[in-house]
């Protein structure tokens, strides 16, 4: 007998034929001798729709009653997956998170799980039920629900797979593994059999929307076998792992990232210490920074030029003109019209010419380069955001179909 964890996003329990499905494959897993914990997301559009309500009564809702709010959406969800399952005739149970005891940080709107208690849990399994559990939210110590940022119930699948040291956690989306690229955008991606933990972390950071990042931070840390996969065709999906034994191009593959927007800090005083307090003061209100450039300006001033989730734009506008005498800068430029392409594989920045490649396949496609950023796997460009699709069809393509 194995434990199996089970992971369903919004479009595979959108609609009741949806729902259905999904407990058949449940049914299937469970009927072969497993005990299974099932994870769901809200149906569809449903966070969406209950923002778009949060709006309609107030503009700048506080992020603790957001939390309140937009946690109702899984718990829906996993009251008609348990009631299909019901309809089968096999023992289940729907659990919130906070029933469960996934314990979080009190950061509301991004949450992190801090602990999860076994004991009710485990007292299911004994009984031999399917656990049903809410993604995406854990309880603070207050007592408080939280949720954990868009994506979260991917977090919360592994984070449960770890502690209960689950032999395998699946996670069922609506397309049928990790491709090279956004096959929306580029027909002819290739799917990957297997992907290294390091390749999924830096494609999922860098905007590759088929894995939450901090998820596969707890696959890696916890050596989670983790395989992603379709809840709409039965077919082999990907895995991904500490290491790969398929042969590959010297990238795994290209991600794009249009939820992003760029702030330049004009003539900042060319002083030790001025980045630091900067980035200090973002630190203290959760804003999450990503690509940073420093360069001197002009009469012993530099500039600061760095990359925000889009959606914190005009916070991080806020707090640094509230703090622009302390600071001693002379003007704040945000642009909201970039995007972020990256190209990502183990080994990357050690094989000549990867990055050449790049930049030449963007040279080709009349693309103009804004800001670049690399790790040892990865390369980023900041670039125009109408530019994004075109880059990666030209990445893509120098990369994959002259192979």
């Amino acid at each position: 007998m194995s434990l199996i964890v089970q992971k369903f996003g919004g479009s595979s329990v959108r609609d009741a034929e949806r729902v259905r499905n999904v407990a058949r494959i449940i049914a299937e897993t469970y009927l072969q001798g497993n005990d299974v914990i099932v994870v769901l997301s809200a149906q569809g559009d449903t966070t969406d729709d209950l923002l778009a309500k949060a709006q309609e009564v107030n503009q700048k809702p506080s992020k603790r009653e957001l939390d309140m709010l937009l946690a109702t959406g899984e718990q829906v969800s996993v009251a008609l997956c348990a009631m299909a399952l019901e309809a089968m005739g096999l023992p289940c149970v729907s659990l919130a998170a906070w029933q469960v005891g996934i314990r979080s940080s009190s950061v509301h709107a991004d949450a992190r799980i801090k602990k999860i208690d076994a004991e009710r849990i485990q007292a299911e399994l004994d009984q031999h039920r399917i656990v049903i559990v809410t993604g995406f939210q854990g309880v603070d110590r207050n007592g408080d629900i939280t949720t954990l940022g868009r994506g979260g119930s991917d977090t919360s699948a592994v984070a449960l797979a770890a502690a209960f040291r689950a032999d395998l956690c699946q996670i069922y989306t609506d397309v049928d593994g990790v491709y090279t690229t956004d096959p929306r955008v580029v027909p002819n991606a290739k799917k990957l059999d297997e992907i290294t933990y390091d390749e999924m972390l830096e494609l999922a950071s860098q905007g590759a929307q088929v894995l939450h990042n901090r998820s596969v931070e707890l696959a890696k840390k916890f050596r989670v076998k983790l395989e992603v996969l379709s809840s709409l065709e039965r077919k082999p999906g990907t895995k991904v792992k500490e290491v790969t034994k398929v042969e590959k191009s010297n990238i795994a593959g290209v991600a794009k990232d249009t939820s992003i927007a760029r702030v330049a800090l004009v003539g900042l005083q060319h002083n030790p210490g001025v980045a630091f307090q900067v980035f200090d003061l973002l630190s203290k209100h959760n804003i999450n920074v990503d690509v940073i450039l420093q360069s001197i300006g002009r009469e012993d001033t530099k500039d600061i030029t760095f990359t925000v989730h889009r959606k914190d734009l005009q916070e991080v506008e806020d707090i640094l003109n509230q703090h622009k005498e302390a600071l001693r800068f002379d003007h704040l430029e945000p642009d909201d019209s970039i995007g972020k392409v990256s190209i990502v594989g183990v080994g990357l920045m050690s094989n000549c010419g990867v990055a050449a490649k790049m930049f030449e396949a963007l040279y080709e496609a009349g693309v103009n380069i804004q800001m670049i950023n690399t790790s040892e796997i990865r390369v980023s460009v900041l670039l125009d955001e109408e530019d994004v699709n075109r880059a990666v069809k030209a990445i893509h393509a120098k990369f994959f179909d002259e192979n």
